[in-house]
């Protein structure tokens, strides 16, 4: 699995979301939504990496968020939240947050927690009291076990004329 995000700007709906993805360097190919489980022992790549595995056309499973607006200045995110565990053997979560009006550290944070809080729900841990956040150790611990979490951000102003912003944010599976 990859990481990417990107923005675009065009008079044009379509044609943002066309440039944010192709700032991403996803554009050409044929992206499928997927939930948002992170398989056992899924190895994280770079996006240069990543795209050696892939072809253009080809039908890619991917977890993506996207926002836009034509509103001026408005601010926008689109961001991929993954928990995973130090145990590669069991699965972790990915999650998509995709607001308004938030900068890129909160959007980032809220879909980090997102992730972990899905992932806590997927044990039947819904309000675990420990699932805690070690703000040292950027890491939290639910049950005793440790999870790693991190996000994948982009954001952007809406443009001051109008034209239509668009960001994604995407989590891309190579099979």
């Amino acid at each position: 699995m990859f990481f990417t995000k990107g923005k675009g700007m065009h008079k044009d709906y379509l044609t943002s979301f066309e440039l944010a993805l192709r700032d991403a360097e996803i554009a050409d190919l044929n992206l499928v939504s997927v939930s948002s489980i992170l398989p056992p022992r899924c190895k994280i790549v770079s996006r240069q990496e990543g795209r050696k595995y892939l072809r253009p056309g080809q039908v890619v499973f991917a977890i993506m968020a996207r926002a836009a607006t034509n509103e001026p200045n408005r601010l926008i995110a689109a961001s991929i939240g993954l928990a995973r565990p130090a145990d590669e053997s069991q699965h972790g979560y990915l999650s998509e947050h995709h607001p308004t009006g938030e900068t890129a550290q909160k959007a980032g944070d809220y879909a980090e927690d997102m992730a972990m809080e899905m992932l806590a729900t997927t044990f039947g841990l819904p309000n675990d009291p420990s699932l805690t956040w070690n703000e040292r150790e950027e890491q939290w611990k639910l049950s005793g076990k440790i999870y790693r979490t991190q996000n994948f951000t982009q954001s952007a102003e809406g443009n001051k004329d109008g034209l239509w912003t668009t960001v994604v944010s995407a989590a891309v599976l190579i099979l």
